[in-house]
């Protein structure tokens, strides 16, 4: 089954041409079934690359999903042409009375700043509090993983001593959960930020649950008990060149950065970087789909506002749900 995208989306090339399975709104159309609702709150300044990286990961799987683009209002990209984010993206004025089964919140290159002094900070607060009772299940991503922690739960971020940039090797602490459904018993996934949320200040906060971590990477990914809310610290949707762009940006820029590490073929930068986390990327994003949206959200998506009251799913699109 396709993911289902707006008309004259710069991603639908790309992915055609990768030989995935894309449907527009007017062929969509035709086909008498409820498409789970899925909302991306894109933070990232190069959104065209973020969300044809995320749409690649959600496609690959046999539900349709209807994609809502979404940025903030307070802070305009000053990296993407105002014509793409005018054709293809929403506000959160234009959502806000809607009903969402699942919600992706993107990281953003802001993490050295204090939450209180990002520019749509008090935005981004409306957003995630409205999640609560709009939305079934939100992923949350590296710095919009920290931001929902520290919002949700009281969780603060530390700033590590340098740049945590490479590739590197994780364990599942939860090995029989949905969310790990396919993976190897060790996987790896790139990382690339400058502070973490630390598994002690995690583990004060009964409500939450580290499901994977690195002795390298320190937590990768959690969740909360009710399973509602995810939060990943690395970036498992990167391309193979991300970190390689993002590593020669800052050497133009003169900062003297390390290279990522476990990245480049024999840690050489002249070298091509080696893909190590294609596959359980796409399982990671394909079993939150399927287990902790598809499996429990209600039919009746209206119902998802009950959840927050503590009635429930109130009928899933299908039966089981993940835990």
């Amino acid at each position: 089954m396709p993911i289902k995208i707006r008309e004259s989306l710069p991603a639908q090339e790309t992915l055609e041409n990768e030989n995935i399975f894309v449907m527009t709104e007017n062929r969509a159309l035709h086909q008498d079934i409820r498409p789970l609702r899925l909302l991306i709150l894109n933070l990232m300044p190069t959104k065209i690359v973020t969300e044809t990286q995320l749409l690649r990961k959600l496609s690959n799987t046999p539900l349709q999903i209807e994609v809502e683009l979404m940025r903030t209002a307070s802070y305009t990209s000053k990296n993407t042409d105002a014509a793409h984010l005018q054709s293809f993206y929403t506000t959160f004025d234009t959502v806000r009375a809607h009903f969402f089964d699942g919600m992706i919140i993107t990281g953003a290159p802001v993490e050295l700043l204090p939450f209180e002094q990002v520019d749509y900070w008090s935005e981004l607060c409306e957003i995630m509090s409205w999640s609560r009772r709009n939305v079934h299940c939100t992923l949350h991503i590296c710095w919009g993983a920290q931001a929902a922690l520290y919002y949700h739960y009281g969780v603060g971020k530390r700033e590590l001593p340098k740049k945590l940039s490479g590739v590197y090797p994780h364990r599942m602490l939860k090995p029989h959960s949905p969310f790990f459904r396919g993976f190897d018993d060790v996987f790896t996934a790139p990382h690339s930020r400058f502070t973490e949320a630390a598994a002690e200040d995690i583990a004060r906060c009964p409500e939450l649950e580290i499901l994977a971590d690195s002795a390298d990477a320190g937590v990768f990914a959690l969740k909360s008990t009710d399973s509602r809310r995810f939060f990943i610290m690395g970036h498992p949707e990167y391309d193979a060149d991300t970190l390689a762009e993002e590593y020669f940006r800052d050497v133009k820029a003169g900062q003297a950065p390390e290279p990522p590490e476990n990245y480049f073929e024999n840690d050489d930068p002249s070298r091509a970087p080696i893909v190590s986390w294609r596959s359980h990327a796409q399982l990671l994003y394909t079993n939150w789909l399927n287990y902790y949206v598809y499996q429990s959200t209600p039919f009746d998506i209206e119902k998802i506002a009950d959840e927050s009251r503590g009635a429930g799913p109130g009928g899933a699109l299908t039966n089981g749900a993940g835990i």
